[in-house]
């Protein structure tokens, strides 16, 4: 079983990888989400446990699938 912490620092690194893949930077994309910088940059970091609502609207400000963005592989 995974765990919690697991989850979010697998989450936080998908992020941060699709987010600098698609040129933006931590403040754009909160622009773009209408999420506070400092969430995002917290998001990234596995400190906060992100909901539903908030993973939708990161998914459709980097224009992707939300099963893009909660891909996790065991291990990682």
């Amino acid at each position: 079983m995974i765990s919690k912490k697991q989850i979010l620092t697998a989450f936080g690194r998908r992020v941060r990888e699709i987010r600098k893949e698609k040129g933006l930077s931590q403040e754009q994309l909160s622009f773009k989400t209408d999420l506070h910088r400092t969430y995002i940059g917290m998001i990234e970091r596995a400190e906060k446990n992100i909901t539903l609502v908030n993973i939708e609207k990161i998914a459709n400000a980097l224009e992707i699938n939300i099963s893009e963005l909660v891909k996790i592989e065991n291990g990682k």
